[in-house]
């Protein structure tokens, strides 16, 4: 049996009636990781001997039937933005040093330690997680596990490839204006950003409140009890929220019969998007309404708040690297160079007048939601493209935020919005589908997600279809 090819739940399942064990599930994982490196390169470093060491302790635990938590024994990783005690956290830059105690974990971090998870190691990421790509000065490139030709995405691109071929079944990334989004919709899995909050984080980011840390999975039943395990409060975020009301995992129940669904192909015709992805999204809507939903074709009422978001990223990426020496920014990502400069002329009038645009943002989708359930649209309005750059060749935009317009409105707004695989273009090539709720109602959007999963209608978890270079 190929534990490589199996989902959290189904691995715990396992451990539980004893057909295999967290130290299997764990080699088979790190075999994995060493085999998919050279080719996809997801990984900044495996930490293989920490991983065995912790998957014996949770083999023991499990043969006496005393697991740790909700999670014991299942493999995971962790992006590099995120603290792992014992390991260095180089956020995809060489303007930082190795040599340190690093003798802490994100909060997210801590909670899966607590629960037994087994860490295999930390995950690529674009330098302080700037861009929707994946490549770096650190660390180089990291390719989509479809087509090694083709990007992963980003900022989380490293996760979306090791869940996508099998290096553990789940990982944590980190989404700022479609971080998570973006790479599993181009990896064909499952991404969730929380609501704000509800995952703490820690250190802070420079991004502010538009950052959130989540699941990267192969399917939403797996999101919800990673999110039962990294959505309790830490002391170091005092903009965490309260501990959830009840299970994640328990709120799948339910389907969808009766959610009034919002469907925007196109956020009222301002989003140009390729005929494979709108017909895959619109097939699956289709899907949804057949399973009992309200489905209705109707836009939110907003304009592209990609200036604002701007100004708020561009000022956080200057202020991560306000102090940094000219020999030490002749190190960066020259992209990243380059809206530092533009990020530092802004005013604090110019910061609070997008903040404007974002409280005003936030009003409007308020009041949708108040007369819609879920918004649907795609993920991205294209599948992967080129690996190396930042956008795509003939594109007519500059930055990333061009050809990612569905994500980053609703990190401005902090609703919790998700992506599931609805099928592929002709070139094999995953296409993703967004949903989206209002603020603190993730149970929403995993409930439609797993009940799409449960019909049958998203794809077999990625890895069933995509083998390992080799395999």
């Amino acid at each position: 049996m190929q534990l490589t090819d199996l989902t959290a739940v189904q691995l715990l399942d396992g451990y539980r009636k004893g057909e295999f064990s967290p130290v299997e599930a764990t080699g088979q994982a790190l075999e994995r990781a060493r085999r998919i490196q050279p080719e996809v390169n997801a990984f900044v470093r495996l930490t293989e001997e920490d991983a065995l060491a912790r998957a014996r302790q949770s083999q023991e635990r499990w043969r006496r039937g005393e697991p740790a938590g909700l999670l014991d024994g299942v493999p995971v990783t962790v992006k590099d933005i995120l603290l792992l005690r014992g390991h260095p956290t180089l956020r995809g830059s060489r303007t930082i040093s190795e040599q340190g105690e690093w003798d802490e974990d994100a909060p997210s971090v801590a909670r899966l330690r607590e629960h037994g998870a087994v860490f295999l190691g930390k995950t690529t990421t674009p330098e302080f997680g700037w861009k929707g790509v994946t490549d770096s000065p650190l660390s180089g490139i990291t390719r989509n596990p479809h087509d090694h030709s083709r990007t992963a995405g980003g900022s989380s691109g490293g996760s979306a490839a090791a869940v996508a071929l099998g290096a553990g079944p789940l990982s944590l990334g980190t989404d700022g204006g479609g971080s998570i989004r973006i790479p599993a919709a181009f990896c064909g899995i499952f991404g969730l950003k929380p609501t704000y909050g509800r995952v703490p984080l820690y250190p802070a980011s420079a991004f502010g409140t538009l950052s959130h840390a989540g699941p990267m999975t192969r399917d939403a039943a797996d999101a919800a009890l990673l999110l039962d395990v990294i959505g309790a409060p830490d002391p170091r975020d005092w903009s965490g929220l309260p501990p959830a009301p009840g299970s994640f995992t328990e709120a799948l129940r339910g389907g969808v019969h009766g959610l009034r669904v919002a469907y925007s192909p196109t956020l009222g015709g301002q989003v140009a998007v390729r005929p494979a992805v709108a017909a895959a999204v619109r097939r699956t809507v289709a899907l949804l309404a057949d399973l009992g939903a309200y489905v209705e074709e109707t836009d939110p009422d907003f304009s592209d708040p990609v200036e604002a978001f701007h100004t708020l990223w561009f000022s956080g990426a200057a202020r991560v690297t306000e102090r940094f020496s000219p020999r030490k920014r002749q190190l960066l990502d020259p992209g990243l160079r380059e809206i530092c400069v533009r990020g530092a002329r802004y005013s604090a009038l110019d910061y609070l007048a997008a903040v404007d645009v974002r409280m005003d943002l936030g009003r409007r989708m308020g009041r949708f939601h108040e007369r819609y359930d879920l918004l649907v649209t795609p993920t991205l309005p294209l599948t992967a493209f080129e690996a190396g750059v930042e956008v795509p060749r003939g594109s007519a935009h500059h930055r990333w935020t061009g050809w990612t317009p569905f994500t980053y409105p609703f990190n401005l707004t902090q609703q919790p919005a998700a992506t599931v695989p609805v099928g592929t273009d002709a070139e094999g090539l995953p296409v993703g589908m967004q949903l989206v709720a209002a603020r603190h109602r993730d149970d929403l959007v995993l409930r439609a997600a797993h009940a799409l999963y449960e019909a049958g209608v998203v794809p077999a978890p990625a890895v069933a279809a995509v083998r390992a270079p080799g395999a």
